[in-house]
């Protein structure tokens, strides 16, 4: 894992997703009750994480165990990395920011607002369509002439876009540009786009709504992903507890059966 020195941080939120209070000792979480990788004993408490919005699924998952091996509540807020970086340096609530690049990341750390930074994941660009393919994609070279879109230029998944593109000498331009993934992702499941350009994590997470197209060479311009606690943490405890989880073997596991690559 990168790990960087510690700075000072305050906070940000989006879209608020209350994740409830999972019944404890249950056995079919997929981590052992008596398993300390999810941080220790029980602290209670709430912790509010602000995260990439390509982490909506997995983090949802992550949340489970770790609220029943600390009896505390997590409310996840998800939404583009800049904007969730920038809320933070503004002062909005927040414990933990989770970034899908080291840019918007790089945005909290200048103003000071962070503590140590990790990196705990990698992904890559794919194409999405709609189930059964009707425009008929199959590569980059057919979003010419269709009806396809992307992130926007200044989030995360834009800026690989834009690279993926460039590297793949694209010029084929969007029928528009999204907020972030998950905003591409739904244009695609609703049948508004003939394609979009998304993390394969996206793609997994979508399940048989969409078909996943391949980039060869999508890897070279891989994402990494970032977490932080916050210095102005409620409970300190309990957000140090999260970034150790997301990045200890079993949240790792977690993170690879959603799709997400080693940092």
């Amino acid at each position: 894992m990168k790990s960087r020195p510690r700075k000072q941080w305050l906070p940000a939120v989006m879209l608020s997703l209350l994740l409830p209070l999972a019944a404890c000792g249950s056995d079919d979480s997929g981590t052992a009750s008596d398993d300390s990788s999810a941080g220790g004993g029980d602290t209670g408490g709430s912790l509010t994480v602000l995260a990439a919005a390509s982490l909506t699924d997995v983090f949802a998952q992550l949340a489970t165990p770790f609220e029943e091996e600390h009896g505390a509540d997590v409310s996840v807020s998800f939404g583009s990395s800049t904007d969730l970086a920038e809320q933070a340096v503004d002062g909005a609530p927040g414990d933990i920011l989770a970034t899908a690049d080291e840019t918007s990341m790089q945005i909290a750390e200048d103003a000071s607002v962070t503590g140590d930074v990790e990196t705990f994941a990698t992904n890559v660009l794919t194409i999405v369509v709609p189930r059964g393919n009707p425009a008929g994609i199959e590569s980059l070279d057919d979003l010419d002439g269709a009806t396809w879109v992307r992130c926007a230029d200044e989030v995360p998944c834009g800026k690989v876009a834009l690279a993926v593109l460039e590297d793949n000498d694209i010029t084929a331009e969007p029928a528009s540009l999204e907020e972030d993934v998950r905003a591409t992702l739904d244009k695609v499941i609703s049948g508004e786009a003939d394609a979009g350009l998304v993390y394969s994590t996206d793609a997994v997470a979508a399940g048989d709504d969409v078909e996943a197209i391949e980039i060869p060479g999508a890897e070279d311009e891989l994402t990494s992903y970032y977490v932080t606690s916050l210095e102005q943490a409620e409970n300190a405890d309990l957000a140090a507890d999260w970034v150790t989880w997301v990045t200890s073997e079993e949240g790792q596991k977690i993170l690879a059966d959603a799709g997400f690559g080693s940092p």
